[in-house]
């Protein structure tokens, strides 16, 4: 009788270094160079900027050395999906996983694509956003395609392929391109921290708490700002600082990889969130040194970066920045392409998606999973709005990450003896005032961003009749449970 073939198995080739380099080059995409400029528009003013890049920061770390405790705890591929598994049941994973699919994870790939694509043309115009390769009516809809989308979709199919090819390669392309836009942002910020000019310095933190809001061209929109509104206006900002330091639990999905994973995965959470964070903040201190809030917020498409490099750098500086965020987005998408593939298939382990997604291929990874997310994100690219996708994926993000750290009380409520290597730091305090801030950002932002919220919303709740049909044709052990 003829031996079965053994089945690929996930190998563990990621040290502490390439888990770091995978959250800090995740989370580093287009965000810094660009959403600066809609941040100041909805708070006008200096003192405010830096403070939404704080609490985004002081939010952002405070998940990640929360998750700790349940990286330690369930040190498998999938992370955040095996977590709200286990902490809720499959449902509520499921739903999770479906919105990673449908919008989380995709739509992030697809808006750094969309980024790359928007400076890559500063270096060859043909590709411009402005060139339209194919227009038709589709009712009242115009439909383009142009040829900025045509170059986030080929890089998203190439760095898919790469990524077939094995986790060395994924990490090669990782490190190497984390590493180089690292040394050039602090470079960008040492330079630009040497080139503050006092009168803009002193202009911008005169008033620095005096909040308002500013119209596109700069001037100040009539009428103060209630504290509601204040309090809105914070939200409406933190939907570029948080898609900016989002995707930080992109090394918790790649767990299954890692070398000692109950102990790497934590520190490459801290670590990797707390470079980010200093990064982001030091960014913005130096944005408000070189340029006006005025030339911050009325920037040429928002690009920040790219008005900053110009008074440093000069003519250069266009071209400088340019090729910055070309690497900074590569990187970014390579980490996000690489680490969104473990979630579905895991999620294909239990049944509740595509058979062929659980299957490894000769390198141990799982190239269809890699490729149908591939194929997601390039649709998604075809929209073109940056600000859409922001909207939407903050808002659902955000849901997830509050629901993952409750998880955490329920844990020790109903497992008290489970192994916990590593506790949350500042447990109950710290994870409580995440909760309380992340629930409060997602009130507000649906109450003064509703449209694309509630379409964030939507494809959430859509997954409950797809997982109900998922487990029905699921030749799952579980096919008949009925989620508590």
């Amino acid at each position: 009788m003829a031996r079965t073939p053994s089945q690929p198995k996930l190998k563990h080739e990621l040290g502490l270094l390439d888990g770091t380099m995978l959250v800090a080059g995740s989370m580093i995409g287009s965000g810094i160079f660009i959403v600066g400029a809609d941040i100041t528009r909805n708070v006008g003013s200096a003192g405010w900027l830096i403070a939404v890049w704080l609490i985004t920061g002081f939010m952002t770390i405070t998940a990640a050395v929360s998750y700790g405790e349940l990286s330690a705890m369930f040190p498998k591929a999938g992370g955040q999906y095996v977590y709200l598994k286990e902490s809720y049941n499959k449902l509520i994973a499921f739903l999770y996983g479906w919105s990673f699919f449908a919008v989380i994870q995709t739509g992030t790939i697809a808006a750094v694509g969309v980024a790359f694509s928007k400076f890559t043309a500063y270096i060859i115009p043909a590709v411009s956003e402005d060139n339209i390769l194919f227009g038709t009516m589709i009712g009242s809809w115009h439909f383009t395609i142009s040829a900025a989308q045509c170059v986030s979709i080929v890089v998203i199919l190439l760095l898919t392929f790469i990524n077939t090819k094995g986790v060395q390669s994924g990490k090669l392309i990782q490190n190497t391109f984390t590493i180089t836009k690292l040394l050039s942002l602090f470079g960008l910020i040492i330079f630009g921290l040497l080139a503050i000019k006092g009168d803009i310095w002193h202009a911008n933190w005169t008033n620095a708490w005096d909040m308002h809001n500013l119209n596109k061209d700069g001037s100040i929109v009539p009428g103060g700002l209630g504290m509601a509104a204040a309090l809105g206006a914070i939200a409406a900002a933190m939907v570029g600082s948080i898609f900016s330091s989002d995707s930080w639990n992109n090394v918790t999905f790649i767990a299954g990889e890692m070398h000692n994973p109950k102990r790497n995965v934590g520190l490459s959470l801290f670590l990797g969130t707390l470079i980010v964070t200093v990064i982001y903040v030091l960014a913005n201190v130096m944005y408000t040194g070189v340029l006006s809030l005025h030339d911050i917020a009325t920037a040429d498409k928002d690009r920040v970066a790219v008005a900053a490099s110009h008074v440093i750098f000069g003519n250069a500086g266009t071209y400088v920045i340019a090729i910055m965020i070309m690497i900074s987005t590569f990187g970014c998408n390579n980490g996000l392409i690489m680490a969104g593939a473990r979630v579905y298939y895991t999620m294909a382990k239990d049944g509740l998606f595509f058979k062929k997604t659980g299957t490894l291929n000769k390198y141990s990874v799982p190239e269809f999973g890699l490729w149908i997310q591939a194929i997601v994100a390039s649709i998604l690219c075809m929209s073109g709005k940056y600000g859409d996708l922001l909207d939407m994926i903050s808002f659902v993000v955000v849901i997830f990450y509050v629901l993952t750290i409750i998880g955490i009380y329920k844990l020790r409520i109903t497992r008290p003896d489970a192994e916990r290597p590593y506790k949350a730091f500042g447990y109950p305090v710290l994870p409580a005032i995440y909760i309380l801030m992340g629930i409060a950002f997602c009130v507000l932002l649906f109450i003064y961003k509703r449209t694309y919220t509630e379409y964030g919303l939507i494809i959430v709740l859509l997954g409950v009749p797809i997982y109900y049909i998922t487990k029905y044709f699921s030749k799952d052990e579980d096919t008949h449970e009925v989620p508590a």
